[in-house]
């Protein structure tokens, strides 16, 4: 498919104003499961149903059965994210090998513009290092949007009095800064994320369309580095960058800060792997890249989902195999940005739920490709898997909880075994946390923010404090999900404003 950008030609000045987000909609309500549901196979049905069933039986053996079969979900547990880590493992092998260095010269002939649109919603506060990160690029954006959610704080004195952009009627992309002429104000009423990018979609010109969380601040070539990614290859339509996490320098913000950082080095790992497998669903909205005619073609991002890019990821790779185009997703290891992540147990677990439950709803609404031999690797593979992730917090949850109850049960006979086979998998967790490392930091160069010696705590503690939050974040997001609330709450942005003050 051709993937050029067509410019539309303009529209008179009487209809300027005319709402230009209906073909989204439009292309949306095609694209989209959640609008136009597809019939459920019988795969899928049994694919789901097993992995309740599954822990039906597992969690009632315990209350039958002694030794370490009575804890036959932690075991299942266990072998379940030991085959995940093996995965991970073999397919993450080419990392070994460094990535050759960048030849810039040729790399700057032919490069595609680049749009970017920051999504902000009174972010006054860290919105001037953020646009100064994306002014301040090696090779600047050709247009910088900021889609201006409706916000309240100081937003608008910021952008008139500071970037030198004049206020424009709202709905409508300002012109150009004084200051800096890539620069555009987008205003628009309060709607979302996902709204307010829609919107920037729309009026954004670039056939490369980057968006970025006005809590991130890209490296000083990140945007050559997202350029230079779609250059290579025609195909790529989203492209997911590498996020470092960036929490306050408190106790609680360490805490968090230390266990995330190993966290995310792990699951860009598991990106990298996934993409090798032809099947990568997670990109990060908050630092990502899109080709905008694919974006168009599926309808933008959906509102309704509580994680729109998780979401979006689905509907691409739908899109492709419906239309027989050779669309690929992939994660860009050299192109990298830091973000703000939660520095407290509320933050952190409001984060969790919401994520979690939105991958609850992406999981729904795509449950026909489940097992579906139509979607290849994805619906083979990728895809069951992820139809167990939506219970292994319950999964894990439980096996705690058995745990517990045979110790102050004193069954020494179940309770001896259990830890023979939980030191096992620690002695394995700590086998590949250093691994993961050693790859992340030959893979994007970036060896400032990690310790080997670290990771190996990591491996020893997580399992007993910051996994059980993660399981309780997802357990919540269940709530969240049956419940179907959208609350999100106020998010506060101590990791940023403590890397500033640095």
């Amino acid at each position: 498919m051709d993937l050029e950008l067509k410019t539309a030609p303009a529209l008179p000045a009487k209809h300027a104003s005319r709402p230009t987000q209906t073909s989204l909609e439009a292309a949306l309500a095609k694209a989209s499961p959640r609008i136009a549901p597809r019939p459920v196979t019988v795969a899928s049905v049994l694919i789901h149903g097993s992995v309740v069933v599954l822990w039906m039986v597992l969690f009632a053996r315990a209350f039958f059965l002694h030794g370490v079969v009575a804890w036959s979900t932690g075991i299942a547990y266990v072998v379940y994210d030991t085959l995940l880590l093996m995965f991970v493992g073999a397919k993450s092998w080419t990392l070994v090998k460094r990535p050759k260095p960048l030849d810039r010269q040729q790399l700057e002939q032919g490069l595609p513009a680049l749009g970017v649109i920051v999504a902000s919603h009174n972010e006054a506060a860290v919105l001037p290092n953020t646009l100064a990160k994306l002014l301040g690029q090696t090779h600047s954006a050709a247009q910088i949007v900021i889609a201006d959610d409706g916000s309240t704080d100081a937003t608008a004195e910021l952008l008139t009095q500071r970037f030198g952009l004049i206020k424009p009627v709202e709905g409508e992309l300002s012109a150009a800064s004084t200051i800096y002429s890539n620069l555009f104000w987008l205003r628009v009423p309060h709607g979302g994320k996902a709204r307010a990018l829609n919107a920037a979609i729309e009026k954004i010109s670039t056939p490369i369309v980057m968006t970025c969380d006005a809590d991130t601040r890209l490296a000083d070539d990140a945007v050559l580095a997202m350029r230079s990614a779609f250059a290579a290859r025609a195909n790529l339509v989203a492209a997911a960058g590498i996020l470092v996490p960036v929490c306050s320098k408190t106790l609680s913000g360490r805490f968090f800060q230390w266990f995330q950082t190993y966290e995310y080095i792990r699951n860009f790992i598991s990106r990298f792997a996934w993409m090798r497998a032809d099947s990568l669903l997670l990109i990060s909205g908050a630092f990502a890249s899109f080709r905008r005619d694919a974006l168009v073609a599926v309808g933008g991002f959906d509102a309704e989902c509580l994680v729109e890019d998780y979401e979006l990821i689905h509907r691409l790779r739908r899109h492709a195999v419906d239309h027989g185009l050779d669309w690929d997703v992939r994660v860009v290891g050299n192109a990298h940005a830091i973000t703000d992540a939660p520095s407290s147990l509320s933050g952190f677990m409001r984060q969790r739920r919401r994520w979690f439950a939105g991958f609850l709803q992406t999981q729904y609404w795509n449950r026909d490709m489940t097992g579906n031999r139509r979607y290849g690797k994805l619906g083979l593979l990728m895809l069951p898997v992820k139809a167990f992730d939506t219970l292994q917090p319950i999964y894990g949850l439980t096996a705690f909880a058995l745990l517990i109850g045979f110790i102050v049960e004193r069954r020494g006979a179940v309770v001896l075994p259990i830890f023979s086979v939980i030191g096992a998998k620690i002695l394995l967790d700590f086998a590949f946390h250093l691994w993961t490392v050693h790859l992340y930091r030959r893979w994007t160069g970036d060896t400032a923010g990690s310790s080997l010696w670290m990771a190996v705590v990591s491996a020893v503690v997580e399992p007993f404090t910051f996994q059980l939050l993660r399981h309780t974040g997802a357990a919540l997001g269940w709530v969240d999900f049956l419940g179907r609330s959208r609350a999100w709450g106020v998010q506060t942005r101590a990791g940023l404003a403590a890397a500033d003050e640095a």
